[in-house]
């Protein structure tokens, strides 16, 4: 076990990238191996091969992403999660037991995948637009009244419903929400707009938001922490 309380000292904030799950997969050295045995036995019993890829793909990026910060090779990464609803591993918030000093994330959607790895609490969520748009019931569970008005009356409602929506996601993976509370949040003082693809940074409370769209692959991604996160390319990663 290695304690890397100290190595926020090499400087930076948390590390965060966004990627086709296909793009992960066709990395070199890059395979299934990475995994735990655990994983292996979850990604099998997904019967959709597409939904079964974008699990590997989160749970190899992670791997990449963490490896980065630390300074080694992903496959000296070992993963594990725990459930603090039900106390059980194999699901639930993703740790790395061997660092304990250091904190990672995980998304995956539609054939997106997103991580992050930071020396302090890190979430990240990442999701891809649905052609029918946001449920108005949804809208309205997820959404404060003030946020609402903000999405309903934006040039691209279904873009805004899903800044917020991840935000939230992200704040959930950091702790600083549950899912019953997320309606309660209020995000509405926060930008809408990334400015020409910039990453648009903001705060919530002591925490730094970092929101971005991958164009490319139609999809738009939050990280929050207390450190200002970096947002790096998949080609950085190794």
């Amino acid at each position: 076990m290695h304690d890397d309380r100290d190595a926020d000292r090499r400087g930076g904030g948390p590390l965060a990238v966004v990627a086709a799950s296909a793009e992960v997969l066709r990395l070199p050295g890059v395979d299934e191996r990475l995994l735990t045995d655990g994983e292996r036995e979850r990604a099998a019993r997904f019967r959709q091969e597409s939904t079964r890829e974008d699990f590997v793909a989160a749970h190899i990026l992670v791997r990449l992403c963490a490896a980065q910060l630390i300074g080694m090779t992903a496959g000296g990464v070992t993963l594990a999660q725990s459930c603090p609803g039900c106390g059980k591993a194999g699901h639930g918030k993703p740790y790395l037991p061997d660092h304990p000093g250091v904190h990672v994330s995980l998304s995956h959607t539609k054939g997106v995948v997103a991580a992050a790895a930071g020396y302090r609490a890190v979430g990240v969520d990442v999701e891809r637009a649905e052609r029918t748009g946001p449920h108005p019931e949804v809208m309205e569970r997820v959404l404060t009244e003030a946020e609402l008005r903000l999405v309903e009356k934006h040039a691209d409602p279904q873009r805004a419903f899903l800044r917020q929506w991840v935000r939230k996601e992200a704040l959930i993976k950091v702790g600083r929400i549950t899912l019953d509370s997320m309606g309660a949040v209020d995000l509405s003082a926060l930008p809408l707009e990334t400015v020409d693809g910039v990453p648009l940074s903001s705060r919530f409370e002591d925490l730094h938001v970092l929101d971005w769209d991958e164009e490319k692959h139609e999809a738009t991604a939050a990280v929050v922490s207390p450190d200002g996160p970096r947002v790096v390319d998949l080609a950085d990663l190794g």
